[in-house]
């Protein structure tokens, strides 16, 4: 018997989501069928849905989903009916990268999270329908089709539909900290850009014992909001604000390490100029496609600094995001400040609210 589910696609670059409802596949040999309980919402969406990011159109976007699986391939095994999961990114599991324990960096990493190629069956996710394996999950629908791969089994007693951004946003943040930079304790931390990834930074920070964590972003409410979640200092960005030297002023010399979130040229150069010798600046905000970012070559080579690329926090996600959710157990991680809630009818209202600054990380419900 078919599975009818209710989907929000975008026709087009630029177009807003429309809702359809559509028949949704069985799962393949290596997959599983999850009825979602919620999905949030993530500037990755609305670059892609805009055409900053690539995609095919017309397409099913939502790539941070929540809820309970309905149906398991034949060759799945961890998994169950039942299961209470948090979805991810898709990764091959056989190139180098994957095989050496980074699945971030998977060789197929664009076609198998952009591009729409269903890792687990060659099939259409949905029948006469839109492309539907965006980070092999398209999670802004009822129902969605993930491998299991990137399918994360949550055992503890918690809201399920809480947890999604876990599995991309939040887990990105806390990950470009405690995966990527993994700064000793007592170290200085800046984080450039205090939305929900560089909140999420700002709380690995202080989980990992930095002694100093200073906030940078354009906008007062969100530095006094990075305070509550462990920032020690903060500095107001501007256009006639020099941000390496109001670092300098609380942290002589510089900070051990950046963590850029904003996706700015302007912010990322004066995230890196405001490292210590040495230092190290982990680039996690994503531009659009094509943006350079520029370095003076012997500034670079003379301070040892070291610049490194981040891509969803560095996770192992069957292993950190179960990590996360401990924390937040545990009252450490309290990602949950920063969600809130709307109906899946109310997806164009979720967006624009994200797009205008109004909300720092939209979940959809699905009632």
């Amino acid at each position: 018997m078919s599975t009818s589910a209710r989907i929000a696609v975008v026709a087009k670059a630029g177009a807003d989501y429309e809702i359809e409802t559509r028949d949704i596949a069985d799962p393949g040999p290596h997959e599983v069928l999850i009825k979602l309980t919620a999905t949030g919402v993530c500037h990755t969406d609305l670059s892609v849905q805009a055409g900053n990011l690539p995609t095919n159109y017309p397409v099913v976007l939502g790539h941070e989903g929540a809820g309970t699986i309905l149906k398991v391939g034949s060759h799945v095994r961890d998994l169950a009916e039942g299961d209470k999961v948090v979805l991810s990114y898709g990764s091959c599991g056989h190139c180098r990268p994957c095989e050496e324990g980074d699945p971030a960096y998977c060789a197929d990493f664009e076609a198998l999270n952009f591009m729409n190629e269903r890792q687990g069956d060659d099939a259409p996710v949905f029948d006469n329908g839109p492309n539907a394996a965006f980070f092999q999950q398209s999670s802004f629908a009822t129902h969605s089709i993930a491998h299991e791969r990137n399918v994360v089994k949550i055992d503890a007693d918690v809201d399920i539909s809480l947890l999604g951004p876990l599995g991309c946003g939040i887990q990105t943040g806390a990950g470009a900290v405690m995966r990527t930079a993994r700064p000793p304790a007592g170290s200085s931390l800046l984080v450039s850009g205090v939305g929900s990834v560089g909140m999420a930074a700002v709380m690995g920070a202080k989980v990992a014992g930095c002694s100093t964590i200073i906030a940078v972003d354009t906008n007062a409410d969100r530095l006094d909001l990075a305070r509550e979640f462990g920032a020690t200092d903060t500095v107001q960005a501007g256009t006639d604000v020099d941000v390496a030297e109001e670092v300098r002023k609380i942290v002589a010399g510089g900070v051990d390490f950046s963590i850029e979130c904003s996706g700015n040229d302007k912010a990322a150069r004066a995230a890196l100029q405001a490292l210590a010798k040495r230092g190290t600046l982990v680039v996690v905000g994503a531009p659009p496609s094509g943006t350079e970012y520029a370095f003076d070559a012997n500034e670079q080579i003379l301070s040892g600094r070291k610049i490194v690329g981040c891509v969803e926090g560095d996770a192992k996600v069957k292993q950190f995001i179960p990590e996360l959710v401990h924390l937040y157990e545990r009252g450490l991680f309290p990602f949950d400040r920063l969600i809130e809630r709307y109906p899946f009818d109310k997806i164009n209202e979720a967006v624009k609210d994200l797009h205008d600054g109004k909300v720092f990380k939209p979940v959809l419900e699905f009632g």
